[in-house]
């Protein structure tokens, strides 16, 4: 309704102003937003709409012979012709920026695939937050799968942004649903891991960004055994995860973290696996840094462990609908880095 409304009052200013007064301003400022706002027929009415307007109060002012009233209506007519081009182009511009989402969702929809529900006894949900207002899809990454070791989960964070990110995510990812089935424990399948990504990196010598010690991955193995109340974390520089248990929230760290993927001359004493209970109706978070990394306005970081205490109780789903929220009010809106969590919820053995 506004290029309509500016040129209502522009008929008026004309009408009911002295002679002196020309409502051009508010023609010109109806049809630019007609461009901007309205389809391409709508923007063609505006442009008439105003051109038809000056013609009328030229007529009524007695102005159809003044050379001047000719020179500002042709001046209306040629803003009016680029306001029809100025909209085609903005309509191409729109049908691109569409294209492009398509292309970005069904390539994180490629890389990054939906976590199943439920696993085995496991109940999984995911999240993924962009840092990038028009972004689908970063360096963090996640992946669950059901193996005959039981539940073997994955979260990672790629060193840098980009499609170098994507690619070595892409990687990482492919390597672990190839691995996780034969691995016969965590520290055997972090060494395919790491050798996937050693020999991924060595295939790009000369692009910037893929030496061995620029393009690391941060990550986190963990397994849920079918038949054990238990779970086996092995962390490789990443964040510890939290184990939530009867409204307590616990840091999983690790006795001997061992370095980033892609770091392994840097393993002296092989990768180390920790044990925690892990009960039916406990849940386990994993995220990335991008989590604990958002600052509020004073610059502080957000309190992961204490926020979460108070929706340890709800279903995984619940749980990362609040976490998200948060983080958006936490931070006033203004992500600075990609975040990505899971949430693992151990069912009883029936």
């Amino acid at each position: 309704m506004l290029p309509a409304l500016l040129l209502v009052i522009g008929l008026l200013v004309g009408l009911f102003t002295p002679r002196a007064v020309r409502p051009n301003a508010l023609l010109i400022t109806a049809m630019v937003s007609a461009a901007a706002l309205l389809p391409l027929w709508g923007t063609v009415l505006i442009g008439v709409g105003a051109c038809a307007i000056f013609v009328g109060l030229m007529a009524d002012f007695n102005d159809l012979r003044d050379a001047t009233a000719y020179s500002e209506l042709a001046t209306l007519g040629a803003i009016a012709a680029f306001s029809v081009f100025f909209n085609r182009m903005l309509h191409r511009h729109a049908h691109q920026l569409v294209q492009v989402r398509s292309v970005a969702e069904t390539a994180q929809m490629a890389v990054l695939h939906p976590v199943p529900r439920h696993l085995g006894h496991v109940a999984l949900e995911s999240l993924y937050l962009a840092a990038a207002a028009e972004a689908r899809i970063g360096g963090d990454l996640y992946e669950a799968i059901h193996t005959p070791h039981g539940v073997r989960l994955l979260i990672g964070d790629v060193r840098g942004k980009g499609l170098l990110a994507i690619q070595t995510a892409a990687t990482l990812l492919s390597a672990f649903r190839e691995a996780a089935h034969d691995a016969p424990d965590l520290p055997h399948l972090a060494r395919r891991l790491e050798t996937s990504m050693s020999r991924h990196a060595s295939q790009y010598p000369g692009v910037p960004g893929s030496e061995i010690s620029e393009r690391f991955i941060t990550a986190l193995l963990a397994e849920i055994p079918d038949d054990e109340p238990v779970v086996r974390t092995l962390t490789c520089g990443h964040p510890p995860p939290l184990l939530l248990h009867r409204g307590e929230v616990r840091e999983l760290q690790p006795t001997a973290p061992s370095p980033p993927l892609n770091l392994g001359m840097w393993v002296r004493d092989g990768y180390h696996v920790d044990l925690a209970p892990f009960h039916p109706g406990d849940q386990l978070l994993l995220y990335t840094d991008g989590v604990t990394e958002t600052r509020d306005r004073s610059g502080a970081f957000y309190p992961l462990a204490e926020r979460i205490r108070s929706w340890s109780g709800e279903t995984p789903r619940q749980l990362l609908d609040h976490l998200h929220r948060d983080l958006i009010a936490y931070s006033g809106g203004q992500l600075d880095d990609d975040i990505a969590a899971l949430v693992a919820r151990r069912h009883p053995i029936r």
